[in-house]
């Protein structure tokens, strides 16, 4: 049978409060060995820490801060939340919550979700952006200390994202959902950085002809949801590997 881990989804999501014990069952008998749950604001953190208690050796748990705050952090995914919902981050959305880095970090297994996203409407200025960076590279430092690998969404903003990663000196990390260019992603490549996608990708031809570009050995297999669901996909032994290499504190 095949086994698959889920390298980025969003297990906190208010859409999966009411039946999350059948989405788990369903999970497993699809060939899900782990799902790397990761979070877009602090007030899942803790929620996040509870599920992997709840489901131990299946739900393990990532804290970060997303680019893009707002209504989301109620628990809607940032693809369903409308432009007025949300704001660009600021330094502000992640400093009280910065204590509890620290306080589980025996628990978590990567800094995540985390990066940029410079949608126009989103971010609409240079200092905007700026922000976006401070608090990106605050939480790659926090990666660093922790000895823990990034889970990093790049919206808009692929070059700067991995350019920003290489600077800060990051060795492990998954680009979540990646639609930058084929150049751009080869530098994440030398970087030795993965990138993981959802099913859903496959339909798209301008993604599908990145994925083919990407060495077996830096792709990895996500859901994103509930934004992107699961199906069945080649290579999942092999990405399995390489979940296993990328996120070292999975133990299933």
């Amino acid at each position: 049978a095949r086994e698959f881990i889920d390298c980025h989804c969003h297990m906190s999501a208010n859409e999966f409060a009411q039946d999350l014990d059948d989405v788990i069952l369903r999970a497993k008998k699809a060939g899900l060995k782990a799902l790397v749950a990761v979070t877009e604001g602090g007030r899942e953190f803790e929620k996040v820490i509870n599920l992997s208690k709840v489901y131990p050796g299946f739900i393990f748990p990532c804290f970060g801060i997303h680019p893009l705050q707002g209504s989301a952090q109620d628990g809607i995914h940032p693809l369903q939340g409308s432009a007025q919902d949300l704001h660009s981050v600021k330094i502000q959305d992640l400093e009280p919550f910065l204590p509890l880095f620290q306080k589980y970090k025996d628990d978590i297994v990567a800094v995540g979700e985390i990066g940029l996203d410079f949608t126009p409407w989103y971010a609409q200025t240079t200092q905007e952006r700026d922000e976006q960076i401070d608090v990106f590279k605050k939480q790659l430092e926090i990666s660093k200390e922790l000895h823990l690998p990034v889970n990093v969404h790049s919206r808009s903003a692929a070059k700067v994202t991995i350019a920003t990663m290489k600077e800060q000196g990051i060795r492990q990390a998954l680009l979540h959902n990646f639609a930058g260019k084929p150049s751009v992603a080869m530098e994440g490549v030398q970087a030795g950085f993965c990138f993981s996608f959802p099913p859903a990708v496959i339909r798209n031809e301008q993604r599908a002809k990145l994925i083919k570009k990407i060495p077996l050995e830096h792709l990895c297999l996500e859901t994103d949801s509930p934004a992107l669901g699961f199906d069945k996909h080649s290579h999942g032994g092999h990405t399995t590997l390489n979940a296993f290499r990328l996120f070292s504190k999975l133990k299933v």
